[in-house]
């Protein structure tokens, strides 16, 4: 059910006067980056100690990027936006920076921005909510329309700027029961304000935030003593006169199970963890309450109840439309037994309706991903749960423990560890489809685990690959990274996946397949990447990504010669005429065209040449191995049988045989046989005419 993927020790540090601390902190973005924290500490001066931020791409897990992230304190906090180009890092001396990727690098990270609520350290971080949240319906994964499939919900962003466009800026939450708002104004000001959360400040040792449908923010938060409430706080803010204004409210509040049992009364005297079920579910909650020899689990649910009426009103004659008064109560939904101390808990990001109906059809479809929780033990060992019923549907007992080998292998020769504490996970978290759990243990190694999709159920292949195919098509909607998908992709299952993958997008309507169209390329070529027999069309993919970003940047230099012309851009024109045009001659298709649309200055052009001359080459490539396209394994098979790429070829061509005229240097070089062969002409002909003999223009071939 879950088994290591790989494990990440970070040799490339210099050892000589530094070595890692325990661990803190772990957030996973929507781009599979991961990002965790470690401290390093200088051993001739033990006073020294730096604050590093490891980010990592979990598909090449060798290239690390580690940050001196400049924080005077522990790092308490990462969280990654919605976008997964930026990350907050707050600390314990209330330091709070902004992370951004440098010319779009990965392994280029700059921080600008940040707040500071010196001295308060900071417990509980999130981005505010861009009203941006999508629905995944598992009963409805086997219909051909992805607006079944996937449903956009109506939701609130935190706060707007005129025309309702979200505003960026992020929350925090203090030890000291302050509650921090910092605004990104347009133009690039940080607007800041802090509030308590009630009038009567008190300790707050562990906190969380969510965010309801209304644009509210709910910010939970206990003082760390499970005998103590729990509290609820809703959190509005808004911007009067160019200052960020923050509204509090209290909201009802809870005491854990455990302390009204007179059995579990003093047994578990702290609470560790408190976490919303999701971001955007605020009525849902998870605690964990602990001592030194063990932990339990708690799952509450606020409910509307009805009030009950004394007798003395219950008799008198009910007005019209009168209503019964209810009010807001939490109520258990449920609890663990007694379990082993957890050290970390983790909780899908997947956005499967948790009601009882949803959760009955995800049961009956044996959809598991992103039904259940992970908690982490100080054994080493992992239990996955049921987010709502806390039921065990799998556990994982760590890689130096016998029962994680897998049957058939022969057992491996035991290395001697030096004696200490017991290997365990600090932090841990799931991937955005909750196939995988990303996990840094206390020695600052980061492991990465597959989950499996079956959860331990019998699955056949029709079932998984339905399955698969849907997260799929999650990740091309939604643009999330389909990394931990693959993890689950066996080789004799791509040829299946990729042909069932773009029948379901040639069903989309015309305005979703435009949307979508560079998406489906990249999940092919991620897909082929893994079985040697679809290699060949992996590098086909790759090739075709390449050429429509080429032709894109080609395509926008173009510009109509009145600015009063028709609906139709130069290039959809050019697309149109070349479509309908045959022709094997060049010059014939070039007559029918707008040519002063396509003039441009000198410099522009000639900076073209290596890109056209690339397009060239790679023209020259697949005429030369036209009589070799038998052979499924030479990369170029599909690229003579796939008319929407031949078209957009010889759009492609057409563009710089024109250009070609007003400056013969950006003119892609070519070494011909004879002086008064025209190299341009004969390509064109040449590749018009696997157009006309394997299909129209417009055609796609999923292989």
């Amino acid at each position: 059910m879950m088994e290591v993927a790989y494990v990440c020790e970070w040799e490339k540090r210099p050892k000589s006067n530094h070595y890692p601390s325990i661990p803190l902190v772990c957030a996973w973005s929507c781009r599979n980056l991961v990002a965790f924290t470690t401290d390093l500490k200088n051993e001739e001066d033990e006073k020294e100690v730096s604050h590093m931020v490891h980010i990592i791409d979990t598909e090449h897990p060798w290239d690390v990027y580690s940050i001196n992230s400049g924080h005077g304190e522990v790092i308490s906090c990462l969280e990654w936006d919605q976008s997964g180009s930026r990350l907050l890092s707050a600390d314990g001396d209330g330091q709070i920076k902004c992370w951004a990727m440098a010319d779009h690098l990965v392994n280029s990270w700059e921080s600008s921005l940040g707040s500071a609520e010196d001295g308060d350290p900071i417990i509980a971080l999130s981005w505010l909510h861009n009203g941006v949240k999508l629905a995944l319906h598992v009963e409805m994964s086997g219909s051909t329309n992805f607006g079944e499939k996937f449903s956009r919900v109506k939701f609130s962003p935190s706060l707007t700027l005129f025309g309702g466009k979200p505003m960026e800026g992020w929350l925090a939450v203090t030890v000291s029961g302050l509650v921090t708002v910092s605004l990104l104004k347009p133009n690039g000001q940080l607007l800041t304000a802090s509030e308590s959360l009630c009038r009567l400040r008190g300790r707050v040792a562990l906190a969380d935030i969510a965010f309801t449908g209304g644009g509210n923010i709910v910010v939970a938060a206990t003082d760390g003593s499970s005998s103590s409430p729990v509290q609820f706080y809703k959190v509005c803010v808004s911007v009067v006169n160019e200052k960020c204004r923050i509204d509090t409210e209290l909201l009802p509040s809870l005491f854990m199970r455990c302390t009204t049992d007179p059995v579990r009364r003093d047994k578990y005297p702290a609470v560790t963890h408190l976490k919303f079920l999701t971001r955007e579910n605020s009525e849902q909650v998870l605690l964990c309450a602990s001592s030194q020899m063990g932990s339990i689990v708690e799952c509450w649910s606020l409910r509307k109840e009805g009030l009950p009426v004394n007798n003395i009103f219950q008799h008198r004659s009910p007005v019209v439309g009168e209503k019964q008064p209810t009010i807001l109560k939490w109520r258990i939904l449920s609890a663990t037994n007694d379990l082993d101390r957890v050290s970390a808990v983790a909780l899908p990001k997947l956005p499967i309706s948790i009601s009882n109906t949803d959760l009955k059809v995800a049961s009956d479809t044996k959809f598991c991903p992103g039904l259940g929780l992970a908690l982490a033990f100080h054994d080493g060992s992992i239990q996955i749960l049921h987010r709502l019923s806390l039921h065990t549907m799998g556990v994982f007992y760590g890689s130096s423990s016998g029962s994680s080998q897998r049957p058939g292998d022969e057992p491996a020769i035991k290395r001697q560890r030096p004696g200490g504490p017991t290997v365990h996970f600090k932090a841990l978290q799931f991937s955005w489809t909750s196939l995988a759990l990303a996990g840094v243990d206390n020695h600052g190694k980061l492991h990465m685990i597959r989950v499996s999709p079956s959860m331990g159920q019998m699955l056949d292949m029709n079932t998984l690959l339905r399955h698969l195919l849907f997260l799929l098509e999650y990740c091309m909607v939604t643009g999330y990274d389909w990394w931990d998908v693959l993890l689950h992709v066996q080789p004799g299952m791509v040829h299946n996946l990729v042909e069932k993958l773009h029948e379901e997008y040639m069903r989309q309507n015309q305005a979703l397949q435009q949307v979508l169209s560079t998406r489906i390329v990249a999940v092919k070529a991620s897909l082929c990447k893994l079985s040697s027999a679809t290699a060949a069309r992996a590098c086909d993919f790759h090739a075709k990504l390449l050429l429509i970003a080429i032709s894109s940047t080609l395509k926008s230099l173009l510009r109509p010669h009145v600015l009063n012309t028709p609906d139709k851009s130069p290039g959809d024109r050019l697309a149109e005429i070349c479509s309908k045009n045959t022709d094997t001659d060049i010059d014939k298709v070039m007559i029918n065209l707008k040519t002063e649309e396509f003039v441009l200055d000198g410099p522009p052009l000639q900076s073209l040449q290596q890109l056209i001359q690339w397009v060239g080459d790679f023209v020259l490539y697949l005429m030369a191995n036209l009589p070799n396209q038998g052979s499924v394994v030479r990369p170029g098979f599909g690229f003579l049988r796939d008319g929407w790429s031949l078209g957009m070829l010889r759009e492609m061509m057409v563009m710089i045989r024109i250009w070609g005229l007003l400056k013969p240097g950006c003119l892609p070089i070519y070494t011909a046989t004879s002086d008064n062969q025209d190299s341009m002409s004969l390509l064109f002909r040449l590749l018009t005419n696997p157009l006309l003999a394997f299909g129209p223009h417009g055609t796609q071939l999923s292989f």
